[in-house]
């Protein structure tokens, strides 16, 4: 249980960290239980979507329940984005990357990301049914993640423990570890109106090979900057599935 609650206190800035103290070992397992928090931050998400449409449009609602998860997660996957999108846009070599990722400055490579990141997320959205929209996140967000979190199986952390941003190196999963992850990521896609849906599934299976593939050619490793544009690639990509199976 102390494991679950280091996840809900890193991966969110509600005050979950009031219930209990948590010791510092317990951090290096959060990723284990990154998709059983998204079950929380996609059903937020979706409360906040299907209330605000009952009293504006469905883009506002769409773009309403978007600002409730940044502020319940405080931007830390959206900044993760960024770094990712400024290490790999401008840095030459491993070690530039690295550097890059680590400045707090934003550049223009981050700026530009992040604008054609939540411009496609809203309009992806927007395009749903405002019922369909709400089950593509509560499938999407949670499943992306349990798909972004096998990145610590797959690769090494890239840098040293006392150069990591929040002093922490996580600890690859076991295999009961695995197996809850995988049960927390694909339990959420029963939330699928239709079985047809569950092809979406494939595409953040590809993206994140894609982009594990690339850090591991880059900077032979990830970073936690990589772990959160890695889950945001991967729902977006869901969310893209979603629409041409829903267009088809």
């Amino acid at each position: 249980m102390l494991r679950v609650l280091a996840a809900f206190i890193f991966f969110t800035r509600l005050p979950f960290w009031k219930l209990a103290e948590v010791p510092a070992q317990y951090f290096k397992n959060i990723v284990t239980y990154w998709a059983l928090v998204g079950w929380f931050t996609a059903g937020i998400s979706v409360l906040v979507l299907y209330a605000s449409s009952l009293l504006f449009s469905a883009s506002i609602a769409v773009l309403l329940a978007m600002v409730s998860r940044l502020l319940i997660t405080g931007c830390l996957h959206e900044d993760g984005l960024a770094d990712f999108f400024d290490g790999f846009g401008g840095g030459t070599n491993r070690e530039r990357i690295l550097a890059i990722m680590k400045d707090s400055f934003i550049g223009s490579y981050g700026v530009i990301g992040l604008i054609f990141y939540f411009g496609l997320y809203y309009a992806l959205l927007s395009s749903l049914p405002i019922e369909l929209a709400g089950c593509a996140i509560l499938a999407g967000d949670p499943y992306s993640k349990g798909v972004s979190s096998m990145i610590i199986n797959r690769l090494p952390y890239a840098r040293k423990e006392e150069e990591a941003k929040n002093k922490t190196i996580y600890s690859r999963m076991s295999g009961t570890e695995c197996a809850l992850c995988i049960t927390c990521s694909l339990l959420p896609l029963f939330w699928l109106p239709s079985p047809t849906y569950l092809f979406a599934a494939i595409f953040p299976i590809i993206t994140w090979y894609l982009l594990t593939s690339l850090m591991n050619k880059k900077i032979q490793g990830y970073t936690g900057d990589c772990c959160g544009a890695t889950f945001l690639l991967c729902e977006l990509s869901f969310y893209l599935g979603v629409v041409v199976i829903y267009n088809i």
